[in-house]
């Protein structure tokens, strides 16, 4: 019984239709191109969540437990916000302390 299986077994038998882009084929680059779109899919999660939050203030026509209920959705969604914040800095500042580069250079956010 084979455990390890490499992308190009994966492509023609399990995954004919799917391919891997890039040359490379590895964890890495299928890690740098979920990182690509990480960052503004959680941005834009924050936002609706936010706005939800914001209609459920609106909508609760000054009943305690649904105010009480929206109030703590707006401060979990700045909550989220400062989490991925600090997440994207850390990141930046472990790639520069490892030497390398920006997370645009590694995770080719630059057009």
């Amino acid at each position: 019984m084979k455990l390890a299986q490499d992308f190009d077994t994966i492509q023609s038998e399990g995954l004919s239709g799917f391919r891997f882009s890039g040359n490379e084929g590895n964890i890495g680059s299928i890690v740098s191109t979920l990182m690509t779109y990480l960052f503004p899919i959680a941005g834009i999660l924050l936002l609706l969540y936010l706005l939800f939050g914001g209609f459920g203030l609106m909508l609760s026509r000054g009943d305690p437990k649904a105010v009480q209920g929206a109030k703590s959705k707006i401060t979990n969604a700045l909550i989220g916000f400062v989490i991925v914040f600090v997440a994207y800095w850390i990141v930046q500042l472990i790639a520069s302390l490892l030497g390398l580069g920006k997370i645009g250079e590694i995770f080719n956010l630059n057009p």
